[in-house]
């Protein structure tokens, strides 16, 4: 096969090349930019250049040679050879990949037209309609073309399906009635060849408005992918706020949805048909997908536990924030940085050295005021947590992210507030950490600038006492966020710090993979931080919630038993009975 450049006057340029999958994959060399094609039966490796790796992706049986040399043009530009593909073809008959034998059309591969069309029968007629399965495109041929279109799922040459035609329509098949067939599709633009402007499409390649249907499987117009220095992708749709982490494997799968078939990716890919599928799902329920939306969580009965953490959004910050943040960036500039931790550090001084001072003041308040001291402290502590929070958004929004809804948020009976800062997973881990730490340094100023207030103010003020009050509820909200057992800025932290996304859910499948048997899909270095995070996660569970559960047990067995008995029937028989229906 002598190379050819892709003109009017080649004759072949739109004949399909065929499908190397199943007996071939690709691979690339590490260190290298070399890609070797690599017998499935493990008897032979061949070196190809990246380019030539690039074009070899593509040999699935179902793009022909003018689609896989524009998709190369696409790829590398001018510096591709107009005649890559032919040249590449006879490199596989040299390694004795393909035949050596010199072929003719009839040796080519017809197209895959089943991803996008059906055959149906006429009634009352001998014709045969090929219908779009998306959109409202017909065309209508005779019972031998129609007989023929049905061998058109790209296994089969135009030699293989000419022999079947004869041998059904002994007669009246003429020797070159595929090859009319092909140019009529052609023509019918069911199938197109290489246009002047160097574009092309098939039955395969991304589908033109009002020629064949559109593959329903695209991602959104609005979704994104970000490169995360962390060496994964994030797939982000700014629209649902929604993400996903995804390997680089992952991504070049999902960058293929809307041009190919899902019978062409898994082909390429060498992926199982579930894992697409799975895939696919994991798009859907995210909103990902065009036509998707985010699926409403199933509503379940109600739940005493519910009432420990639940969330109230309250409104978008965003557009309050994008107008203030210009007004304040010096905040995370370096010389504020190291003013900031300067001052820190010399109250930290302060107060260690008055700590005695500062617990005696305490009790004397306690004793004093009792339990009218709640309600002003319970106020501090809203107001510390509400800059807290602050200091989250305004960081995240510094580093260009999107803060989509503040709210309340109920914590063990106790309100609280909290901030959306999920668009942080999108940025590196430095910069997650400083998101997540902000709120922290915002709490501790707040204790550093109440301490030194508290100093300077007249101790029969009640400024005295506000400052005092405002300095204690810093420090306790602050060791409350610290704990990194349960979901508050100490877990987020860790985290950030360790770069290990869904921690907790991931050390508990540790160990339920450690149990079943199955692997254990974690780096080394990660394995040991999961399998420390479980059990004392279990142990911080247990104490917890058992301390409260007790608490409770006991005063309703003992102030009311008889109706917190007959509370506890009620719900018992409200959740168990009767059963879901659906």
């Amino acid at each position: 096969m002598n190379p050819q450049p892709l003109s009017s006057e080649n004759p072949y340029h739109h004949w399909i090349c065929p499908n190397l999958g199943p007996y071939w994959q690709i691979a690339r060399v590490r260190g290298s930019d070399t890609v070797v094609l690599k017998s499935r039966e493990g008897n032979g490796q061949f070196p190809f250049s990246p380019m030539e790796g690039f074009a070899l992706q593509h040999f699935t049986g179902k793009l022909a040679i003018a689609q896989i040399q524009g998709r190369c043009h696409q790829q590398f530009g001018d510096s591709v050879s107009e005649t890559l593909v032919w040249e590449l073809l006879q490199k596989l008959i040299e390694f004795g990949i393909l035949a050596s034998e010199e072929e003719t059309p009839m040796d080519w591969i017809c197209p895959d037209l089943t991803p996008y069309w059906t055959l149906t029968p006429i009634p009352d007629s001998d014709q045969i309609l090929l219908k779009a399965i998306e959109g409202n495109l017909r065309v209508i041929f005779s019972a031998a073309e129609g007989y023929a279109l049905a061998y058109f799922t790209g296994e089969y040459t135009v030699f293989d399906i000419q022999t079947r035609c004869e041998q059904q329509f002994s007669g009246g098949i003429s020797a070159d009635f595929i090859e009319v067939l092909l140019d009529k599709l052609i023509e019918l633009n069911i199938l197109a060849e290489e246009s002047p402007g160097g574009e092309e499409s098939s039955s395969d390649a991304e589908p033109s408005a009002g020629d064949r249907p559109k593959n329903s499987h695209q991602l959104k117009s609005c979704v994104q992918w970000i490169n995360h220095p962390d060496g994964y992708w994030i797939l982000r749709n700014p629209e649902d706020f929604t993400f996903l982490q995804m390997s680089d494997s992952d991504k070049v799968i999902i960058d293929q949805l809307g041009r190919r078939s899902p019978t062409a990716i898994i082909e390429e890919f060498c992926i199982t048909p579930q894992e697409l599928k799975n895939l696919l799902r994991l798009l859907t329920t995210s909103a990902m997908l065009e036509g998707t939306t985010l699926p409403t969580p199933p509503r379940g009965k109600f739940n005493p536990m519910q009432l420990l953490y639940f969330r109230i959004p309250l409104f978008n910050p965003d557009p309050w924030l994008n107008r203030h943040i210009d007004g304040i960036r010096w905040i995370w500039t370096k010389p504020f940085a190291v003013i900031l931790f300067l001052c820190l550090a010399a109250s930290a001084v302060l107060g260690i050295r008055q700590r005695e001072v500062i617990l005696f003041t305490g009790q004397q308040l306690m004793e004093a005021n009792g339990p009218t001291l709640i309600i002003p402290f319970a106020l501090l502590s809203m107001l510390v947590v509400a800059f807290h929070e602050l200091g989250h958004a305004f960081t995240l929004k510094n580093f260009g992210g999107v803060v989509p809804n503040m709210g309340l948020l109920l914590m063990m009976f106790m309100p609280a507030a909290y901030t959306n800062t999920t668009d942080s997973y999108c940025l590196s881990r430095f910069k997650r950490v400083l998101v997540v730490g902000a709120g922290l340094l915002v709490q501790f100023a707040i204790w550093a600038g109440a301490l030194w207030f508290w100093n300077w103010t007249n101790p029969s003020s009640w400024l005295h006492t506000a400052s005092y009050l405002l300095m204690v509820a810093a420090l306790v909200t602050v060791a409350i966020n610290l704990n990194p057992m349960a979901k508050f800025d100490g877990y987020y932290l860790a985290v950030a710090m360790t770069g290990i996304n869904n921690l907790r859910g991931r050390s508990f499948a540790l160990y339920g993979n450690l149990l079943q048997g199955k692997p254990l899909r974690e780096t080394a270095g990660n394995i040991w931080i999961l399998a420390i995070y479980a059990p004392l996660s279990l142990a911080y569970i247990y104490f917890v919630f058992g301390f409260l559960f007790a608490r409770i047990a006991d005063w309703s067995l003992t102030k009311i038993p008889m109706t917190a008995l007959l509370l506890l029937t009620i719900w018992l028989v409200y959740f168990f009975f009767p059963r879901d229906k659906r």
